[in-house]
């Protein structure tokens, strides 16, 4: 297997991620190799999750790509490590582009892998693109402001949508931004809680460019993201859900709603987890998740 830093530009923005190539593939074709876009959880980077997914992917003959999102890693972007829900769809937009455009790639034959929140991304991205030929979600988070209203109340929504609202307008104004820690053992964070910390405070996800941050403008672009209902407009697209039975963060029945709303071909597994964050990394988890997407993409690709 090769891998290449390699760069791409989205919006005018400089885009850096890695880009495997196996050396002998069992699904090439006469026009090349069959290619993996890659995006990964909340804050995340590509020497991280997506990685690990892009690594053990390759070993299984597709070409992938990890890459950095705007405002995060060693991409460009500002306000630094700030979620902005669009761009990251114009990113996968782009990256699918980079992967078409490379010689060694059969064009036709491109796939998004979305691990954690990349997951619905990897939804909504192909849902909007029929360049994407096939789509797999691995414990997703799958956002839905219609669920989020439903759990709040009507006027609990209102509330943390104009909390929301005057957050990200605090970071149009000009000023610096704020922020919240990504996680936190003891305290307030944008993923609360010991489990996400035992996976980003420890050496589990270790990484020079990952920051323990995230943009408190970020949280209006997690509130009105629906990666949901454009599942119902994937068509022809193939999907496949991948997911743990036990899972507080990235809900079984979040992966269930956007497989029952999924307009075309569809597939779902359910592994057997006693959380969501060891589908990251674990190999008990990840092996098998691995697997079944290689064997879809194979197939569908």
């Amino acid at each position: 297997m090769s891998l290449e830093r390699v760069t791409f530009p989205s919006q005018g923005l400089r885009l850096v991620g890695d880009l495997r190539l196996p050396e002998e593939s069992p699904h090439a074709g006469p026009a090349g190799l069959p290619g993996l876009v890659l995006t990964g959880p909340l804050t995340g980077v590509k020497d991280q999750v997506v990685g690990n997914y892009a690594e053990r992917l390759s070993a299984e003959g597709f070409a992938t790509l990890a890459f950095d999102h705007r405002n995060f890693g060693d991409s460009e972007g500002e306000p630094r490590q700030h979620e902005d829900s669009a761009g990251k769809l114009a990113d996968l937009r782009d990256a699918v582009g980079y992967l078409a455009s490379r010689p060694e790639l059969d064009a036709e034959r491109i796939g998004v892998v979305g691990v954690c929140l990349g997951g619905g991304y990897a939804v909504r991205a192909a849902a909007f693109d029929p360049r994407v030929r096939a789509v797999a979600g691995v414990g997703g988070a799958y956002n839905s402001p219609q669920r989020l209203r439903s759990a709040l109340g009507p006027d609990g929504f209102r509330e943390q949508l104009a909390s929301a609202v005057a957050n990200l307008e605090g970071e149009r104004s000009g000023g610096e931004p704020a922020y919240v820690p990504a996680v936190s053992s003891d305290g307030a964070a944008a993923m609360p809680g010991r489990e996400p910390f035992d996976y980003y405070g420890t050496e589990r996800s270790r990484s020079a460019v990952w920051e323990n941050r995230l943009s408190v403008g970020s949280f209006w672009q997690l509130m009105t993201l629906d990666t949901v209902s454009p599942a119902e407009l994937l068509d022809r697209t193939p999907l496949l859900i991948v997911h743990g039975t036990i899972d507080t963060y990235c809900t079984p029945e979040g992966a269930r709603a956007v497989f029952d709303r999924a307009s075309g071909p569809k597939e779902i597994e359910w592994l057997e987890s006693r959380n969501h964050i060891d589908i990251y990394d674990q190999p008990e988890l990840v092996g098998p998740a691995v697997a079944r997407v290689a064997a879809f993409m194979a197939e569908r690709l």
